[in-house]
């Protein structure tokens, strides 16, 4: 399995390419800014066809480039149907703040061809299985996508719901704090220790390492104190 990750616009957020290996079709996951040129550069370099666009989330640095992938590849873009509005509205998830810091540099070009995917939803593409887990609080559709290696082992891709030593932020417009902890105790702590995580922001880390060391996961409220 292929596997391919660079941090991409002002605010480093981690594009990811999925393939079975080079000269396949592939599932690009979360281009953001500026990531429509690199990301040019490792298809053509590893002779790499995209199927589809994964969208962990709808926050402009995540999404920012998928409406440009997909009318070039000719592609659909897959997101949560709660994130969904981001991609016509990206403002409207920033707040005044970062409206203000932003401004109109938001702006993108919205996929064509936008399919809304749900917690639970298995979606074959590019020869790979992604299994959807949905994990409210960075924002209201945020997801995790689990894919399997045909070598063994198994991937998490976490958006910005967990980070190496953090988790995303829940101060943005569609975050809760609250639905923030319940993810992660009935959606990230019980999974294996062995899964790599490939998070939306920083290096590459593993569910034990975080269960071990993350601060934010520590001491978590049992699921029903959560509801």
């Amino acid at each position: 399995m292929l596997v391919l990750g660079f941090p991409v616009g002002p605010l480093q957020a981690n594009c990811y390419v999925l393939a079975r290996g080079e000269g396949e079709p592939c599932v690009v996951v979360d281009p953001g800014q500026d990531a429509a040129e690199p990301l040019r550069t490792q298809l053509r370099e590893r002779r790499l066809t995209p199927a589809a666009v994964l969208l962990t989330h709808g926050h402009f640095d995540h999404v920012f480039s998928a409406g440009e992938i997909c009318a070039e590849h000719g592609i659909p873009a897959h997101i949560h149907p709660a994130d969904r509005y981001m991609l016509t509205d990206p403002g409207a998830a920033l707040g005044p703040a970062g409206r203000q810091l932003f401004g109109d540099g938001v702006a993108f070009e919205a996929p064509a061809d936008v399919r809304e995917i749900a917690g639970g939803d298995v979606l074959e593409l590019a020869g790979l299985r992604f299994e959807v887990t949905h994990t409210p609080g960075h924002t209201g559709g945020s997801v995790l996508f689990g894919v399997e290696a045909e070598e063994g082992g198994r991937l998490l891709l976490s958006g910005d719901t967990l980070f190496a030593g953090a988790i995303g932020r829940t101060d943005l417009p569609g975050g809760d704090h609250g639905r923030m902890l319940k993810s992660l105790s009935t959606e990230v702590l019980p999974l294996d220790d062995d899964i790599v995580v490939l998070p939306g922001h920083g290096p590459t880390t593993t569910i034990g390492r975080e269960r071990a060391g993350n601060p934010f996961l520590q001491d978590l409220p049992a699921p029903d104190a959560l509801s």
